[in-house]
């Protein structure tokens, strides 16, 4: 008798990594993976994740612009499992500056969040590590409002679905709008700067820098130290979102969003 061949863990990432890309790209609903391609720990998330980007800059998009931090509060870690944030990359064809206009009809359920985003001037390299808060401030040559786009294609979290599948759908990122470039950033402090987040005008959440876990510049850290321990890197240029401010809001065409941070300034989104 013919021995069956044995599937690889390589194998098993690279057929995840084509069905999270064909369901991004059909815009079907965020499930589960099938029990033979489900990523058995969050480094193999992770290493779908990274077949994930591969995909997409096999097909021009792309590079890699710079990277989002999701689950920085205690309640989201909650509901998908775990005590800790999580990455997602951000490519280079979806980051907008000051305003984007969006069309409703490319997402399946088109969500925003609101932010401090801030750009690097140097690499965040193993050599450095581990990161801190006061380290990777010398590494920090802006700050930004921003506004992450994301499509959550329906996804429910409290019905089971785990961290390892929003880490493998790229923390469900589709993009970015990044405010005015503030380089005298460290007149302000960071933690305490206000943020809003308006739809057609009204001011629908609010919060401070410090929501993320405690300090944008934390959030840096944990992201820098996260990378080198995935044998990555913060890159020079790299635009890092820091957290949301604000609950996820979702929006409907007609819609024009906006995130203000008080020293920062604005960034906008409009829905067709």
């Amino acid at each position: 008798m013919t021995a069956r061949p044995t599937t690889t863990d390589d194998d098993r990432i690279a057929r995840a990594a084509r069905r999270v890309f064909e369901d991004r790209r059909a815009k079907r609903a965020i499930a589960d993976l099938p029990a033979d391609i489900r990523p058995r720990d969050l480094a193999q998330a992770y290493r779908v994740q990274d077949r994930l980007l591969a995909l997409y800059l096999a097909r021009g998009h792309g590079p890699v612009a710079g990277w989002k931090i999701a689950l920085t509060t205690p309640v989201m870690q909650q509901l998908v499992g775990l005590d800790h944030p999580c990455a997602g990359a951000i490519l280079a064809d979806a980051v907008h500056h000051e305003m984007a206009e969006l069309d409703a009809a490319d997402y399946a359920s088109l969500g925003v969040e609101s932010e401090i985003a801030v750009r690097l001037d140097r690499d965040l390299a193993a050599g450095g590590a581990p990161y801190d808060r006061d380290n990777v401030a010398d590494a920090v040559d802006a700050c930004m409002a921003a506004i992450e786009i994301i499509d959550t294609r329906h996804a429910d979290f409290g019905q089971g679905l785990g961290a390892g599948v929003l880490i493998a759908d790229d923390a469900m990122n589709h993009g970015c709008v990044i405010g005015p470039v503030v380089a005298d950033w460290r007149r302000l402090d960071l933690a305490t700067l206000a943020g809003r987040m308006t739809i057609d005008g009204q001011v629908v959440g609010e919060g401070v820098g410090g929501d993320a876990l405690g300090h944008p510049l934390a959030a840096l850290a944990w992201l820098a130290n996260h990378l080198v321990e995935r044998g990555r890197m913060l890159k020079a240029g790299d635009i890092v979102l820091t957290g949301s401010l604000v609950a996820t809001k979702m929006l409907e065409p007609g819609n024009q969003m906006a995130t203000v941070i008080d020293g920062l300034g604005t960034a906008t989104v409009r829905v067709r």
